[in-house]
């Protein structure tokens, strides 16, 4: 996943003391004024080089980053916030050289004294600049530490989406053409792990997410975190199944899943989206696309084939020069 590997941020007191112990003994090694330089120069390269590394550990979100993660970032983190704490870290990382330019002439061809004066002037300088942006790295790593929590899914593959209120037989579904049971992943926000599966259509791999606490409940019943979610589902999404339940078995009125089904309708608008009526065996009063049964296996694949015929994946193939 794309930020499972972002490193840890360092504090601005870590960093600083980081780079004023290895310059100090960077010092000792020496003597006189390439002592003092040497000192500088470690320093300044130390803050320089890490709070660049800061910066270069996190992919680009312009051209890097799908936009189906993007919006699920800005769900947990402010994505601009974020990019803005980025470019205060790069400011700090190019200050530090310059004050490594500015005050290396200094050091040379003077009095120890006076060398030892200016150096101490520049790492006074140096620590400041890095505390200013103490809280922009509390940010990043908070944000670091938010963003690994999200559940890998591949934004690249064709993806069948599962929604429908509780009890209706989604995860069931997923377990069943997937063999997923264990194949969970979390969102930070939602106290269920959503069902990823997958499964291969004319040797193409396809993934199945189930999304409780997302798509098991109207619209005015998320909060903007969850509502948000959804978006980002909205660029993952290829095909979405809705499951009702005719019998109503699952707890929930046949009119309140309906009219679930019709918002979801409306929400993903842009690609296909089909009415599954589950436990068909029980009831089949209710308007749907497909009737099927998980639980006897009913019309199972006939739902998954049109799910895969909907999305119509054409994997991109090499182009060949002539």
């Amino acid at each position: 996943m794309i930020f499972e590997d972002l490193p840890t941020t360092p504090t601005s007191e870590e960093l600083i003391d980081k780079a004023f112990s290895r310059a100090a003994r960077a010092g000792r090694a020496k003597q006189g004024l390439e002592a003092q330089q040497s000192m500088l120069q470690v320093a300044a390269n130390i803050i320089s080089d890490n709070l660049e590394n800061v910066v270069t550990s996190w992919p680009d979100f312009e051209y890097d980053v799908h936009p189906f993660y993007i919006e699920l970032a800005d769900a947990i983190v402010d994505v601009d916030r974020l990019r803005q704490s980025l470019s205060e870290v790069i400011w700090a990382s190019r200050k530090a050289r310059e004050i490594h330019q500015e005050y290396q002439p200094r050091l040379r061809k003077t009095e120890i004294d006076t060398a030892r004066k200016h150096r101490k002037q520049a790492f006074a300088r140096l620590a400041d600049i890095v505390e200013q942006i103490d809280d922009e790295l509390l940010y990043l790593n908070d944000s670091r530490n938010d963003l690994r929590t999200l559940p890998e899914i591949n934004p690249e593959e064709p993806t069948i989406v599962v929604a429908g209120y509780p009890n209706v037989g989604k995860s069931s579904f997923v377990n069943r053409v997937t063999n997923a049971r264990g194949e969970t992943a979390s969102y930070p926000f939602t106290t269920k792990g959503i069902g990823l599966g997958h499964f291969h259509a004319d040797h193409i791999r396809h993934q199945i997410v189930d999304t409780p606490g997302l798509l098991d409940r109207p619209p005015q019943e998320r909060n903007d975190i969850e509502s948000q979610a959804v978006s980002a589902l909205e660029h993952l999404a290829d095909c979405v199944l809705v499951f009702v339940d005719a019998s109503e078995e699952c707890g929930y009125p046949l009119a309140d899943q309906l009219e679930l089904r019709d918002a979801i309708v409306a929400r993903f608008e842009a690609i296909p989206v089909f009415t599954v009526c589950n436990k068909a065996d029980r009831s089949r009063d209710v308007e749907a696309d497909y009737y099927m049964s998980v639980e006897t296996g009913e019309h199972v694949q006939t739902v998954l084939d049109a799910a895969v015929d909907a999305i119509g994946f054409e994997p991109e193939l090499p182009s060949r020069d002539r």
